[in-house]
């Protein structure tokens, strides 16, 4: 008894930690039985002796000048991809923000905001959660049907699915902001675009720049897997060489798409630190 009072006036709140600690691997079981976690498989004789040899015949990588100006322009193309996809999710994203965005309704000005306006903010975020609820991986398959096999699809379906989640971290950005610049700017006349680039946009332009540029950086990652289902760059590539077995060209793609990754990173990595 005496230990644990000594307990609980160290820790007062230790009750709290164990019960949902103990919640938690309650929980667990039945999420480790509906994901078939089985982990054991991978000693299987018949399960880890293919990927041991799928793992031996990517050395020594492929290293030709052919092949390696080919995964040069691929990577070009991802890069291409994401960048084009990105900006097409700006021209969406922007619109959805400023019209999901209170802080910038004309009509909330006296303080309640009238239905019609309600109403139309609501249907703009319920497109916004559309948008972004639907992955990337199912917009690209609809565009590949849609306009063919190419980047075409692939920044499309960036462009819609990040529009979704840019209008909202955008409009959610705006929410958090200093309100009463915007304001004062609404009830002197101003329209909706003024009160954001004056009133709002001088308060929020880093941390917008800096989450827009994260974003980029995952659309490059992301263009990459979307290549899997025709969208072009260089996990198309990577998809051709998997269903070829050629290991060597894989081990090639893989080092060059972890390259690209880092030096996305590190560039994102400098333009969030110049535009704080």
């Amino acid at each position: 008894m005496q230990m644990t009072a000594s307990y609980r006036d160290r820790d007062p709140a230790w009750l709290g930690r164990v019960f949902w600690f103990g919640v938690f691997l309650v929980l667990l079981w039945p999420v480790t039985r509906l994901t078939e976690f089985k982990p054991w498989v991978l000693l299987d004789e018949e399960n880890y002796k293919p990927a041991i040899n799928f793992v031996v015949g990517m050395f020594p990588p492929r290293m030709d000048s052919e092949f390696l100006w080919l995964v040069a322009r691929q990577s070009w193309r991802t890069v291409a991809i994401a960048t084009a996809g990105l900006t097409l999710a700006w021209l969406v994203a922007l619109p959805i923000s400023l019209m999901s965005a209170r802080v910038l309704s004309i009509s909330a000005i006296g303080g309640r905001m009238s239905p019609w306006s309600a109403a139309a903010r609501q249907c703009v975020r319920w497109f916004a959660i559309v948008l972004r609820s639907i992955p990337e991986l199912v917009w690209a398959l609809v565009f590949v049907r849609v306009v063919g096999l190419g980047p075409t699809s692939g920044m499309l379906a960036i462009g819609l699915t990040y529009g979704g989640m840019l209008g909202k971290v955008y409009a959610d950005i705006v929410e958090s902001s200093d309100t009463q610049a915007a304001s004062a700017l609404l009830k002197n006349g101003s329209g909706r675009l003024q009160a954001f680039f004056y009133g709002t946009l001088p308060q929020c332009a880093a941390e917008l720049s800096s989450y827009t540029v994260y974003r980029w950086e995952c659309a490059i990652r992301s263009s990459a897997v979307l290549g899997f289902v025709g969208a072009g760059g260089l996990g198309q590539e990577l998809d051709s060489s998997m269903k070829m077995f050629a290991g060597s060209e894989v081990a090639t793609i893989l080092v060059v798409f972890v390259l690209l990754v880092w030096m996305a990173d590190r560039v994102s990595g400098w333009l969030r630190s110049a535009l704080a």
